[in-house]
């Protein structure tokens, strides 16, 4: 399926989704609707292991909320927000390859997905800048943001709206490995290649599992722990996990 301002590109068992909507890959309503369709698209796509989001150019990931369609902004909202939290709760690894600067909404993308790399370059900041225009970020930052780098340090970026770099994203555990311009998709490529290999039906559990304990308490993340285990103990990736281990070779699962 094509869409507007979503580039959707399958590479094996990888999907790569591009925000491609110049000049900033901002979200107006319609980019918003396109990428909540590719989203449901790569879900429901069995042949999808693990998604890769960047940005379309070489300077920006996103820039957050799209200004000049403020007068939608009652939908685009809303919809943000749920988008997001699918993609926090999504139960296939995606990773944010954040190719320049990624700033309020851009940045809680970034921060709903498993893992980030992102580019060291002079103009390759991120931050959650909303203070500086009276409002706050309204796109799950203020949760997700404190989740990922701590409480104290989430409030000195938020309250001060400060921008980091590559260097110092890494250094507060805010991505994942840094990159350069020139390598970031093969790095992106390479790890997600490395996820794609894993068991999928055990991947997907212990995702399941490690949301419902985050936002549903540490009893109930047990119990979906358990429905997961029982899942895979069933399942013929676990029969091939077992019979490679004992014939001393590399297993090839299906997610079967």
């Amino acid at each position: 399926m094509s869409y507007e301002n979503i580039k959707v590109e399958k590479k094996g068992n990888i999907a790569i989704l591009t925000i491609d909507h110049p000049p900033a890959n901002a979200w107006n309503l319609a980019t918003t609707t396109d990428f909540e369709k590719a989203i449901a698209d790569v879900e429901k796509d069995k042949g999808v292991r693990v998604v890769i989001l960047t940005g379309a150019g070489e300077k920006c990931f996103s820039a957050g909320f799209d200004v000049s369609d403020a007068a939608n902004g009652h939908l685009t909202g809303p919809k943000g927000c749920e988008i997001w939290r699918k993609i926090d709760r999504f139960e296939k690894p995606v990773i944010a390859a954040i190719n320049g600067f990624a700033l309020g909404g851009g940045l809680e993308l970034a921060l709903c997905c498993h893992f980030r790399i992102m580019v060291e370059a002079p103009k390759a900041l991120v931050g959650l800048t909303e203070l500086n225009l009276g409002i706050i970020p309204g796109w799950g930052g203020t949760q997700r943001l404190m989740n990922v780098i701590g409480k104290a340090r989430a409030l000195d970026m938020i309250l001060f709206s400060k921008r980091v770099g590559a260097k110092e994203a890494l250094e507060l555990g805010l991505i994942n490995q840094i990159s350069t311009p020139e390598t970031l998709m093969a790095d992106a490529m390479a790890f997600a290649e490395k996820l794609a290999a894993r068991p999928p039906i055990a991947v997907s559990a212990v995702l399941k599992a490690m949301s419902a304990g985050q936002y549903e308490g540490i009893d109930r993340g047990l119990a979906v722990e358990q429905e997961g285990s029982a899942r895979v103990t069933a399942s013929k990736d676990s029969v091939e996990g077992f019979t490679a281990f004992l014939e001393k070779r590399a297993p090839n699962f299906t997610g079967e």
